[in-house]
């Protein structure tokens, strides 16, 4: 899970809504927290970069349930969905299936893989009409 990913698709939070070339990195530390680094351009590729600098909390032994901490002391339920098998795509959900992220290890995906993690993120019981894709342009 550590190191750099973009931000494919996503049921966007309200900071997230027109972000542009999203991206997140994570790092464990000495402590066994995640340092997380979240980038995006606001409105296009020339908008304003916004960083936000969350911590991770892993919460259980698969490594897959986590609380990210965005404002002390509050966590928010982040859990690894899906991994796939050559780790080059992931889905980040949650409990509430309010919020998703599809994210890659390349900037974009084939269309089959999205296709097919945008079905499975439905079967997981997320609204996928909601799903927007993030434009990537690096």
């Amino acid at each position: 899970m550590m190191g750099d990913w973009y931000v494919i698709a996503n049921i966007p939070t309200f900071i997230e809504k027109g972000a542009h070339n999203a991206m997140e990195s994570y790092r464990q530390d000495q402590d066994g927290t995640i340092a997380t680094t979240f980038t995006f351009r606001a409105n296009g590729f020339d908008g304003e970069r916004k960083t936000y600098h969350p911590r991770g909390f892993v919460k259980d032994a698969t490594g897959a349930v986590w609380g990210m901490r965005f404002v002390w002391p509050f966590k928010a339920d982040y859990r690894i969905v899906h991994v796939a098998e050559d780790y080059g795509q992931i889905v980040i959900g949650r409990q509430a299936r309010d919020y998703v992220w599809i994210m890659a290890r390349t900037p974009t995906i084939p269309e089959a893989d999205y296709q097919r993690l945008v079905t499975l993120i439905g079967t997981q019981g997320y609204d996928i009409r909601k799903i927007e894709r993030v434009p990537q342009r690096w």
